[in-house]
């Protein structure tokens, strides 16, 4: 293999780059800890693989030609994106994980278009969600905060109130279309239901539970779809399919998008909720104490635009 098809050495660009900044050998090689004959060899080697001449040798000293001029420029771009990437990773603290438990609902339609507002707060601490179709139970290892739902009684870590339980139907536009909104609460009886399968340690509201706390005399209808996931029971809801229960606080953008429309006005409460539970052991205290803040102050946040919403209305 001949000179000139030797691949570039990042090194003798760098040695290129000091000779022609100080436009002398000697100089570069004093920076660089090295020989000036040594960096007289090596830019000798780079013109050859180049086949152009780089610097001019006058009369005690050297000057740029114009392709050397132009090497130059590129050279200390690229060095200089170099040394600032490296100065980035070298540098920057590692981030920390913070791992985060929940149902799939209230990840997907509370937490998640939440979470770009925590990162920008914390950008050195990423958030792990682990996921279920069901409530995060007793077994937290591994787990730093579970957001659960619940009378905020757990024997297993210390809890913070988020919000109550407050539901009330919804659905699709499309399927009240030719009916005059809000209806009479009597009448959502007439409509198709979409029911999610309860757990059996289940406290949610189901339709019956619903029903009773609006005072509805008449039974709801028998299920037309039934879901054992939240997420698909709002997107049959979504598609038109039905009257889904809906959760204040998880389907609330969804109401403001038109995506769901609130057939009745009515609504009801319990003394259920969802709360921020944090194990016993607190491995990364520092680290769950800035989750639980933020927490608070999305909630405090929402529960202020909410407040100031009923009072218009």
């Amino acid at each position: 293999m001949t000179v000139a098809d030797e691949p570039l050495s990042l090194d003798c660009l760098r040695l290129f780059e000091a000779a022609a900044r100080h436009l002398s050998f000697t100089a570069a090689a004093a920076e660089l800890g090295m020989t000036q004959p040594a960096i007289s060899q090596q830019i000798k080697r780079l013109e050859q693989q180049l086949a152009v001449r780089l610097f001019d040798r006058v009369y005690r000293g050297i000057t740029l030609t114009a392709a050397g001029a132009l090497l130059l420029e590129h050279v200390q771009t690229g060095l200089d994106s170099i040394d600032t990437g490296i100065a980035a990773i070298t540098h920057r603290a590692p981030h920390e994980m913070l791992n985060v438990a929940t149902d799939f609902a209230f990840a997907a339609y509370w937490l998640m278009p939440r979470l770009p507002r925590f990162h920008a707060l914390h950008p050195e601490l990423d958030v792990s969600l682990i996921t279920s179709d069901r409530m995060p139970g007793p077994n937290l290892q591994n787990i730093d905060v579970a957001l659960t739902f619940g009378d905020g009684r757990f024997k297993h870590g210390e809890s913070l109130a988020l919000f109550r339980e407050e539901v009330f139907p919804v659905c699709s536009p499309r399927l009240v279309q030719s009916m005059t909104l809000p209806l009479p609460k009597q009448t959502l009886a007439s409509l198709p239901m979409l029911h999610l399968k309860p757990e059996l340690s289940s406290k949610w509201f189901d339709w019956k539970g619903l029903f009773q706390a609006l005072d509805i005399q008449a039974p709801p209808i028998p299920a037309v779809l039934s879901f054992d996931n939240y997420t698909l029971v709002i997107q049959a809801a979504i598609a038109g399919q039905g009257v889904a229960i809906g959760w204040r606080h998880l389907v609330d953008n969804l109401v403001e998008q038109g995506l769901l429309c609130r057939p009745i006005t009515e609504c009801a409460t319990s003394a259920y909720g969802y709360h921020a539970l944090i194990p016993e052991r607190k491995r990364r205290g520092r680290l769950v104490e800035q989750f639980v803040g933020w927490l608070h102050n999305e909630v405090n946040g929402e529960t202020l635009v909410l407040d100031r919403f009923r009072l218009s209305v």
